[in-house]
């Protein structure tokens, strides 16, 4: 194995290049520990001490380190190693390792990201806002369907009246321009215009009937 190119990340940290392709950040002292330069060839024995001593373990620490921090989907964190310049075999080992503790769980993930969107955000939204941090869609489909048997009572137009009782929607003052931007709003919420049209119509329909109530009231009096 032959070192091949090595660039300069940071003011502590380099990027070594063997054998043309196979990548992987080292600190400077370690640089100067193994002795490695351009154009030198690694033995055997280095390069065994330098993947398991370092290397492997590094990219779990990492991976811990990020943890820490924040929840990831495993493709976030994926992404997030690969980012700091570790080889796919080192990526997949971390993964491996922190899965193998639950540190990284999918499934739990979604449940939770269900949970805390369910007030505010339709079932399509939320499923979109998972499928882009790398949540499969049969791990989504799971997860909605634990979270439906927990809410029954759940449903997208009960979801609606609650967000726009929140933005003091009223549907007998508001004019088309306050209709407008408030149908837009839930239609960025994720909601499908079948089911925003229902909702104001009911509204709407709601209002006659208290209108007409009134009215008759008032002629009894």
């Amino acid at each position: 194995m032959i070192v091949t190119e090595i660039k300069e990340l940071n003011a502590k940290k380099v990027l070594v290049t063997v054998d043309g392709h196979l990548a992987f950040p080292l600190y400077k002292g370690e640089l100067r520990r193994y002795g490695l330069r351009e154009g030198k060839e690694i033995t055997s024995a280095q390069w065994t001490e330098l993947w398991n001593d370092v290397l492997i373990k590094r990219s779990r620490l990492r991976a811990m380190n990020l943890l820490q921090k924040k929840n990831y989907t495993k493709a976030e964190l994926e992404r997030k190693l690969r980012d700091n310049f570790y080889p796919e075999e080192l990526v997949s080992q971390a993964l491996e390792y922190v899965m193998s503790f639950h540190y990284v769980d999918d499934l739990r993930y979604a449940q939770a990201y269900i949970r805390y969107h369910s007030a505010d955000r339709s079932r399509q939204r939320i499923r979109r806002d998972l499928l882009m941090k790398g949540i499969p869609s049969e791990i989504f489909e799971q997860a909605w369907e634990k979270f439906q048997a927990d809410h029954e009572e759940w449903s997208e137009r009960e979801q609606i009246r609650s967000l726009l009782e929140k933005r003091h929607y009223d549907p007998e003052l508001a004019d088309e321009k306050e209709r407008a931007r408030t149908m837009a709003f839930l239609y960025r919420k994720g909601y499908s215009a079948d089911t925003i049209y229902a909702v104001f119509s009911h509204l709407s329909e709601s209002g006659r009937s208290q209108k007409l109530m009134n009215r008759n009231v008032k002629s009894i009096t």
